[in-house]
């Protein structure tokens, strides 16, 4: 399948993993404030934006094949950033493709569909009707689909994500787990993610919700780029990074 994808920017790669419903235009006020410092990709996934929606069921691991697809092809090893959807996209691809992923940022995501808040994912008509005219400005599938597509989410939100806090030893890369304080993620679930990666660093953005990276997008951005762009710090008292190091 043709997966659509652009480039802007320069600096190290950063590969951006758009939310789910929408496409890789969510990140359009992210590129504008990171294209300075990163090389950055974008690519619709499946039923997504600009790139056609194929036969069956969405799944994660698919839609991180797609991906993985395309770096091998024109992106190679890069940063990782996923949001919403996109973050489970990311975690996939990072456990599935360790060689690929250099750093991984994780915005609002979950590692199991038991981590959103109970009916945060339920859409209204006029939400439903909003995000299928914003699909029908650029998919190849025409005004309509989008409803084929949001049906498709439905059934993949009920199943999947579906790791555990072992599968989540697996992650090599150093993680950012980023969340909004008022978040559809559960924080309990957020602070479960950051403790069960083997490397990982947790931010939880004051005054924000799901949407994180566009409420406040300076702060967001100045602390992907410090995780991305800096080595870690050694820290004056570690507790966590402590007991981990000892056991490394």
């Amino acid at each position: 399948m043709e997966i659509w994808y652009d480039r802007q920017g320069t600096g190290d790669p950063l590969f951006l993993l758009h939310p789910g419903g929408v496409d890789s235009r969510a990140f359009d006020v992210n590129v504008a404030g990171l294209k300075y410092r990163f090389t950055l990709w974008r690519a619709d996934r499946r039923g997504h934006g600009r790139t056609a929606d194929v036969a069956g069921p969405f799944t994660f691991g698919a839609m991180a094949d797609d991906l993985i697809a395309l770096q091998e092809r024109h992106i190679g090893p890069a940063h990782v950033l996923g949001c919403s959807d996109g973050a489970a996209v990311a975690l996939t691809l990072a456990l599935r493709r360790p060689d690929l992923v250099r750093g991984l940022v994780l915005v609002a995501g979950v590692y199991h569909h038991d981590g959103w808040l109970p009916g945060v994912l339920d859409t209204d008509e006029d939400t439903l009707e909003w995000l299928g005219r914003s699909h029908a400005e650029v998919s190849p599938d025409g005004e309509g689909h989008y409803r084929v597509v949001a049906a498709k989410l439905d059934d993949l939100h009920a199943r999947e994500p579906a790791y555990t806090e072992e599968d989540l030893k697996g992650v090599t890369a150093r993680t950012l787990v980023m969340v909004g304080d008022d978040d559809e993620v559960r924080l309990e679930h957020a602070l479960q993610l950051y403790r069960a990666l083997p490397d990982g660093e947790l931010a939880v953005v004051p005054g924000t919700s799901h949407g994180l990276l566009v409420e406040k997008p300076e702060l967001c951005h100045q602390m992907i780029s410090e995780f991305l762009l800096r080595d870690p710090v050694p820290t004056f008292a570690p507790i966590r990074r402590r007991q981990v190091g000892a056991s490394g």
